[in-house]
């Protein structure tokens, strides 16, 4: 795997980590009222579009014509099949802490279907397969579909922030439908089907990277002074800042050294991401009586909560049916990626 690619999907996994961390140490002792807490939330948000951009990035990399045989099949054993453990293991976990008011069978049937818990990414992940179909086989010219697509989100957006009541009371479905992140399959898409040119055209302005970081920051703080305040994925400002953080990393990315702990966190992000949500709601609470102030809390669950996650994924990693549980932890590197990273 090329090292930034490696060093993106850390970035964002712990992102993600991290904002849960805030999520669980708010639920358990109360959020702080300065509105730059939920703000830094806010921010935090990016990293789940990021994980969605780059699993294109690496797809229009890989697979920039067509799909190749047995394409579907790994990836239901590797990332569905964990996808419906995970759905069962949080109406699980959900019934565990509080049997009185779950239906476990219908929160089981609501996970898998509707990606009412953590893992509803997947099934974005799994469109954004569908559609790259689509533009592969039909050859649907890319600059048509990037307006198209961002027009697109901005309208599902806009039908999100008004007043339908079957939306308001169905706002969770509502997240799943390509259509809320297609502008993000379109520029991943570019991204990743010209790579080898991209990266370097990163490399060579690195420095206005950052700055295009800076700007979407600065963006997402204007939206929420205006009244965005929901904190989600959700965001129309959030495009901008996934799409700007992604190309700051490809770019400085290529100038770090190949650490073995970013490798290993990153063959472990995906089950990461889904274990430590539910670790985190089951002990949360009790971590946090152990320390004082919500900062000390927060950085306590979180590397709490990310050390036992990988434990966890170690060890199920070891059972005959441990990929179909965590995913695919002993991902090998292809002759074309070493080709492509070394001419990078």
């Amino acid at each position: 795997m090329i090292k930034e690619w490696n060093l993106l999907r850390v970035i964002a996994c712990l992102s993600i980590v991290f904002l849960h961390s805030t999520s669980q140490i708010g639920i358990a002792t109360g959020f702080p009222k300065t509105e730059y807490y939920q703000l830094l939330r806010t921010i935090l948000c990016y990293a789940t579009p990021t994980f969605i951009v780059l699993s294109e990035i690496i797809l229009a990399n890989r697979y920039p014509n067509k799909l190749p045989e047995k394409f579907w099949t790994k990836r239901l054993k590797w990332i569905f099949a964990p996808y419906v453990s995970f759905a069962i293991i949080d109406a699980l976990v959900s019934y565990k802490l509080s049997p009185s008011t779950i239906d476990l069978k219908q929160m089981i049937l609501n996970n898998i279907f509707l990606g009412q818990f953590e893992g509803y990414f997947i099934l974005i992940i799994f469109q954004f397969y569908v559609l790259h179909y689509f533009v592969t086989k039909y050859r649907i010219p890319i600059n048509v579909l990037i307006p198209v697509s961002i027009l697109l989100m901005i309208f599902h957006f806009k039908i999100l922030d008004g007043n339908i009541a079957f939306v308001k009371e169905n706002m969770g479905i509502f997240k799943i439908p390509f259509t809320a992140w297609f502008g993000y399959f379109t520029i991943a898409y570019v991204i990743g089907k010209h790579y080898k040119k991209v990266s370097a055209l990163l490399y060579k302005h690195k420095w206005l990277t950052l700055v295009g970081v800076i700007v979407s920051l600065f963006g997402v703080f204007v939206f929420f002074k205006a009244g965005y305040t929901g904190v989600g994925s959700r965001r129309i400002d959030l495009l901008p800042l996934s799409i700007a953080v992604s190309a700051a990393v490809i770019a400085w990315g290529q100038r770090i050294r190949n650490f073995k702990i970013i490798n290993i966190i990153s063959n472990y992000s995906f089950g990461i991401y889904l274990i430590h949500w539910q670790i985190q709601r089951y002990f949360g609470s009790d971590i946090a009586q152990y320390f004082e102030g919500t900062f000390t809390r927060v950085i306590a669950l979180f590397f709490i909560s990310l050390v036992v996650s990988m434990a966890i994924i170690k060890i199920v990693s070891m059972l005959p049916f441990g990929s179909y549980v965590i995913g695919n932890v002993k991902r090998k590197q292809s002759s074309k990626l070493k080709t492509l990273r070394t001419a990078a």
